[in-house]
């Protein structure tokens, strides 16, 4: 699995196991559904990014938080060490959209969402109880900024109630556009 996962490609992940790009390091190309099995779970410190973008779970077979990391070099992670799994973003990330709904089971107002959007700046309730994601991946975020609670949204998906309660989504990003921490 170790020589598939280092398998040379246009997009890949390289990560360190401290800040700064420093000490032991791998390289990934592929998903990886558990970093332990290659001695390299819970220790991710920085990491760089080429190409597509990567999601990386703070449990392994993608459970857990999931955290969006685009192209570019993250000299210190968001809380490190804490990542067992690492997926890339296969899908296409051009034209994305998504339809909100206001109430569960695709009930209420509606909203088209096609580009990052701040749900407090215009009409449409922020309280989203169901989603259906026509094209791309999103990335709902409860506060603007992308703090708070997250939801990691794929094409094809149609989820029809948020656990327990419809939730207040503050703004909605396709990973391309979102926010790195």
């Amino acid at each position: 699995m170790l020589e598939r996962a280092r398998a040379g490609a246009m997009n890949r992940i390289t990560v360190y196991e401290r800040a700064d790009f420093e000490g032991l390091r791998r390289e990934f190309s592929c998903d990886v559904p558990d970093l332990h099995e290659l001695d390299f779970g819970d220790c991710i410190a920085s990491l760089k990014v080429v190409g597509q973008p990567w999601i990386a779970y703070t449990g392994p077979k993608y459970e857990g938080e999931a955290h969006v990391f685009e192209e570019g070099e993250y000299a210190a992670v968001g809380r490190p060490r804490s990542f067992s799994a690492l997926r890339l973003v296969h899908h296409d990330l051009a034209e994305p959209q998504i339809t909100l709904y206001e109430q569960p089971h695709f009930q209420g107002a509606r909203k088209v969402v096609t580009e990052e959007t701040n749900l407090a700046y215009g009409y449409f309730n922020d309280r989203v109880g169901s989603h259906e994601v026509q094209r791309g991946v999103w990335l709902l975020y409860q506060h603007p900024g992308g703090g708070g609670r997250h939801c990691l949204a794929w094409p094809g998906e149609r989820l029809a109630r948020y656990e327990p309660q419809p939730v207040a989504w503050g703004c909605v990003s396709p990973p391309s556009r979102s926010r790195r921490r």
